[in-house]
Order: structure tokens, then sequence, then C-alpha cells
């Protein structure tokens, strides 16, 4: 962490970190005393324990969680867990508690907050609209989300029907004029064909 800071880093990104955590939190402490004084990024699917979270509260700055489903028939059939959305409502409830709306620099770059990241699946525009739709109702308006259009088939999803292509342009506007007409007020939506660094502000 320390080596990353003096190579120029804006922060460091946990990814998939939860097996390590309290391994990490040792880590953070060795490094803040050494000197570290950049954001702490947890990069996660969102499928948190509270207790794991409490732990982490003071350690992370920035908390970076997918809410990849409203519907636990989904997430049973596509990611092998059948109570989902509400460890994942809870969990982000929590971190938005610890670190509440983003903070960012002068440059843009965040310092400390919450912002959720949801990917759009083909042939599933529901699940996106109630995971907006939740986000707004149980964590509030104020909420930063970023909505990706990036997702491809790969390995075994190309095997099924409602996931063996891309989303299209007509899903991709169904979820755009939903996100304007639920009045969240703050995020990014993904172009389609972009990349995830090239997101810019859509609402």
């Amino acid at each position: 962490m320390l080596q990353q800071q003096k190579n120029g880093a804006h922060n460091i990104n946990l990814v998939t970190p939860t097996m390590y955590a309290k391994k990490i939190i040792e880590a953070i402490k060795i490094a803040k005393g050494n000197g570290l004084n950049i954001p702490i990024l947890y990069n996660t699917n969102g499928y948190e324990s509270i207790d794991t979270l409490k732990l982490l509260e003071g350690y992370i700055d920035v908390y970076l969680p997918d809410f990849k489903y409203a519907n636990n028939l989904l997430s049973k059939k596509y990611s092998g867990v059948e109570n989902y959305f509400e460890v994942a409502i809870n969990a982000i409830s929590e971190m938005k508690k610890q670190v509440g709306n983003p903070k960012f620099n002068e440059n843009g770059i965040i310092q400390k907050g919450l912002i959720i990241r949801h990917l759009i699946l083909p042939n599933y525009m529901q699940n996106t609209k109630n995971v907006l739709k939740h986000i707004k109702e149980k964590l509030g308006e104020d909420t930063y989300i970023s909505v990706m259009a990036q997702y491809f088939p790969t390995y075994l999803a190309k095997q099924d029907e409602k996931l063996n292509r891309t989303i299209n342009k007509k899903e991709y506007k169904q979820i755009e004029n939903y996100l304007y007409t639920l009045g969240l007020k703050n995020g990014y939506i993904q172009e389609l064909g972009e990349n995830e660094e090239q997101y810019v502000p859509k609402f």
C-alpha cells in the first residue's frame, strides 16, 4: 500500500477482499502508522455480512458494492444464492451508514462515500428497474449509482437463452428512461460499447 502511494496511486482498491478482511485490517493499521493517507476502497459483490462490515468500519473510506438482483430466483439461478437481495440491501445500508454519500477532491477523485454498481442483464429489465427502485426507497434518492451496460456472455452464459447476448439499444433506452423518471439524483450510466473508465454523469 505504501509503495502504491509512493508511485502516485489515488487510492488502494481492494477487489473481492472479504475472505482476507481481518488480515487487511491489520495491514491498514500498519500502513497508516507508517504514513498511508490515500483512501481505501472496498470493491465487493454486495453479498456481505453485517458483522464483517462492522469490523471494517473506520478502515474503509469508499465502498463500491454491486447490487445484482432484486429477485432471489435470479440470484439462485445465476449466483447460487437464495437470499442475495436481503443480504445485499442490508449490507449496502450498513455501508452507507458508515461512509455516507461520496465526497470528491478538487480533481473529481472520490475520497469517501458509497457508489452502488448495477449491471444490466439482457431480458431482465424488470430486475434492473426493481434494483433501482429499492435503492431509492431503502437508501434515498441522493444515493450514488453506476449503471453498467457492458454485459457480454462468457462460459455457461452462452448456453442460457436469456443471457447469451449483450443488451440491445431498446433495452438500454428503457432503463435510461426509467432512471430519469424514477428520480434518483446522483449517478452515472454507461453508454453502450463504453469501458467503465469512460463513464460520465448522466443525471
